[in-house]
C-alpha cells in the first residue's frame, strides 16, 4: 500500500500552528507498511531531518525556516511516534528503525542527501548513512545517542523514570502514566536553559502519546537502547562526510566522543557552548549554521 491517508486534524493542528503554510501528509514507508505522518518545505536539494527519542517532526519547529530557502526540508515521524501509525509488538531496535529511516528515502526517491539527525536521531543519521551510501552527501549529527545510560545522565527524574519504563514487572504501569511534569522535567534535563523548552511542545507530546499502545511503544524503545550503542561499529561504513556537533553540556563524555570520531574516516567535530543535548530548542540558530556552514564547504560559490 502506497497511498496518502486524510490527515486528522490532531495530526495537523499543532504543526500548522508554528509552520501555518505547510501541512503534514501521510505515506507507507513500504508496500503495506506503516503509514508515517511527514512534512517536506522548501526548495534546493534534499535534507532529511531524524528526531530524538520521545520527540516527533515538531522538535525541529526552529530551525526549519531557518533550512527552507536553501534545502528541500523532510521531516517525518517515525513508525509508532508522534502521529505516525502505532503498530503492536513493532520492533524498535536499531536496525529496525534505520531501516525506517531507509526505506523514507528510498520511498521518495531522495539523492545527495544531508542528513541531519539529533540524539537518537543522529545516532540513526550515521547508521543509515552507512548503508544508503552514494545516496547520501554528507551528515550532520547533533550529540548522537549512542552511549549508555544515556537520558539518564539528564536529572535524577530521568533516571528514576527510565530504570522504572525498563523494569520487567513495574514497567507497564510506569509507562502508562506519563504526565506533564515527568516528561516536561525529563526534556528540561537536555536543556542548558530550561526556558527554551516550549510549554505548547510539550502539550503536543502529550496528546500524541495519549494514544493506544503508546505506552508499550515508550517501554520498548526504552528497552531497545543498548542496541543504539551496539550500532555504533556500523559507523566504520560511512563514506560520506560527517560533522558531529556536541553541545558542551551534552550527556556525552569526552572519550565517548573521541570514540566515534575514531570510528568515522571522514569525521569533524564542533563543540557549541552554552548548549544542551537538544540543540534545535538550546540553539537553533547555531543548529542552521552549521547545516548551512557544511552545505557550503561542500558547494563553495562560484
Amino acid at each position: 500500500m502506497n497511498q496518502e491517508i486524510m490527515v486528522t486534524q490532531d495530526a495537523v493542528d499543532y504543526t500548522q500552528h508554528w509552520w501555518p503554510s505547510h501541512k503534514p501528509a501521510f505515506m507507507s514507508l513500504t508496500n503495506g507498511g506503516p503509514q508515517v505522518r511527514y512534512l517536506r518545505a522548501g526548495h534546493g536539494p534534499a535534507l532529511v531531518l531524524l528526531h530524538s527519542l520521545r520527540t516527533q517532526l515538531d522538535l525541529f519547529q526552529r530551525v526549519i525556516p531557518k533550512l527552507v530557502g536553501r534545502f528541500t526540508v523532510y521531516a517525518f515521524d517515525y513508525p509508532g511516534f508522534g502521529w505516525s501509525e502505532i503498530v503492536p509488538g513493532a520492533d524498535y531496535q536499531e536496525p529496525a528503525m534505520r531501516t525506517h529511516v531507509v526505506n523514507f528515502i528510498e520511498r521518495l526517491d531522495l539523492r545527495d542527501v544531508t542528513l541531519v539527525g539529533e540524539s537518537l536521531g543522529a545516532t540513526l543519521a550515521l547508521t543509515a548513512a552507512a548503508v544508503l551510501r552514494d545516496r547520501v552527501k554528507q551528515v550532520v549529527a547533533f550529540n548522537p545517542y549512542d552511549y549508555l545510560p544515556g537520558v539518564e545522565r539528564a536529572n535524577l527524574l530521568a533516571s528514576l523514570v527510565v530504570k522504572s519504563v525498563r523494569a520487567p514487572v513495574i514497567g507497564p504501569a510506569f509507562a502508562a502514566m506519563e504526565s506533564r511534569s515527568t516528561l516536561a522535567g525529563i526534556l528540561k534535563g537536555g536543556l542548558h536553559d530550561p526556558r527554551n523548552l516550549p510549554p505548547d511542545f510539550i502539550d503536543e507530546l502529550l496528546k500524541s502519546g495519549k494514544r493506544p499502545g503508546y505506552s508499550q511503544l515508550a517501554r520498548a524503545m526504552y528497552r531497545a537502547l543498548p542496541s543504539y550503542v551496539s550500532a555504533r561499529q556500523g559507523y566504520t561504513r560511512i563514506d560520506a562526510p560527517v560533522t558531529l556537533v556536541y553541545g558542551d553540556r551534552d550527556w556525552s563524555r569526552p572519550v565517548e566522543r573521541e570514540a566515534n570520531v575514531k570510528l568515522i574516516r571522514n569525521a569533524k567535530t564542533i563543540v557549541l557552548n552554552d548548549a544542551g543535548h537538544i540543540v534545535s530548542l538550546d540553539k537553533p540558530d547555531d543548529f542552521a549554521r552549521f547545516v548551512l556552514d557544511t552545505q557550503s564547504t561542500l558547494c563553495p560559490a562560484v
